[in-house]
């Protein structure tokens, strides 16, 4: 990372420095660990007051898969920003495909989602990231997913 590089832990001023993403929408509150170029890891604290729970599902909150799916495609952003010391000025990160999508365990009120994401290569513009989403230490969720970079 470069010399002005920002400390880890990031919090979500931090965050929202790299990330275009704003309440409802952005779903990384901390970044805890970073390998530049390699590997980030990050958390979700999830709370009740997600606008989502009250219709996902009301009376048994659960977290929408799609939407901890998301928070690993963030968390890639944040492991691409960070390893080039950028900020999201005039960067987009688009989700261009998901592949191999599995969810092994609910995500409910209370829950500190753990979002390890791993860069596996660059191609061109674009990113494929390996995310796997725990709540203590258990799988929750996995997928490969690909951004693509476009100029905002």
């Amino acid at each position: 990372m470069s010399s002005n590089a920002l400390a880890l832990p990031l919090d979500v001023v931090g965050i929202q420095k790299l990330l275009p993403h704003r309440y409802p929408f952005l779903l990384v509150d901390r970044v805890v660990e970073l390998d530049p170029h390699k590997r980030v890891l990050a958390h979700k604290n999830v709370t009740i007051n997600e606008p989502f729970f009250q219709g996902h599902f009301p009376g048994h909150p659960v977290m929408p898969g799609v939407l901890v799916i998301e928070a690993l495609a963030q968390a890639g952003g944040l492991l691409t920003q960070l390893s080039h010391g950028n900020t999201a000025d005039g960067k987009l990160f688009y989700l261009v495909k998901i592949d191999n999508a599995k969810f092994s365990k609910m995500v409910v009120p209370g829950d500190r989602l753990e979002l390890e994401v791993t860069l596996k290569r660059n191609i061109r513009n674009m990113a494929l990231y390996t995310g796997v989403a725990r709540v203590d230490g258990e799988q929750a969720a996995c997928a490969e997913i690909l951004c693509a970079e476009v100029k905002g």
